[in-house]
């Protein structure tokens, strides 16, 4: 697989150390709980699969997935709050998922917040399944917020 692609005048590429201060200005954008770039750093130098989606030389999002003995895991997808709802995302978690196909993976799991209903709604027609809850997972503005565990199995195409 390329190690850097084009989809809807996206490019998703290998995230690199000196993409991390556009990384965290789109997690301070999205989020209100957003990864620090220490966080960050340790994802790229211990070697987990560290992904960002370009358009026009401006990085708008990033994926995080973990891969250890046939599973996945994606950590963290972010698109920039201005360019979300273009088909980012879903190119990013396909790309993610074409990875994990590459590492023999079988399976592939993520956490989501029950109240992020624009990313439910895209992981499932991306064809994972909810298999449980954790309690208590994110952190939210009053105490904690639980989270859904959303599964796929992945299958190569013959």
């Amino acid at each position: 697989m390329s190690a850097v692609i084009k989809q809807a005048n996206v490019q998703i590429r290998p995230m690199q150390e000196e993409d991390l201060e556009f990384v965290i200005d789109n997690e301070i954008s999205a989020y209100d709980f957003p990864w620090s770039k220490t966080i960050f750093q340790d994802c790229l130098h211990v070697g987990y699969c560290c992904w960002v989606a370009e358009r026009e030389g401006m990085i708008v999002g990033h994926g995080v997935m973990t891969v250890a003995a046939g599973e996945s895991h994606i950590l963290n997808i972010c698109i920039h709050p201005e360019y979300q709802g273009q088909g980012i995302g879903r190119n990013l978690i396909t790309h993610l998922l074409e990875l994990a196909l590459d590492h023999d993976v079988n399976m592939t799991f993520l956490e989501v917040r029950p109240s992020n209903f624009s990313a439910i709604k895209l992981y499932l027609d991306l064809g994972f399944d909810e298999i449980g809850s954790r309690r208590n997972y994110y952190p939210a503005k009053m105490g904690r917020e639980d989270a859904l565990i959303f599964a796929r199995t992945i299958l190569r195409e013959e």
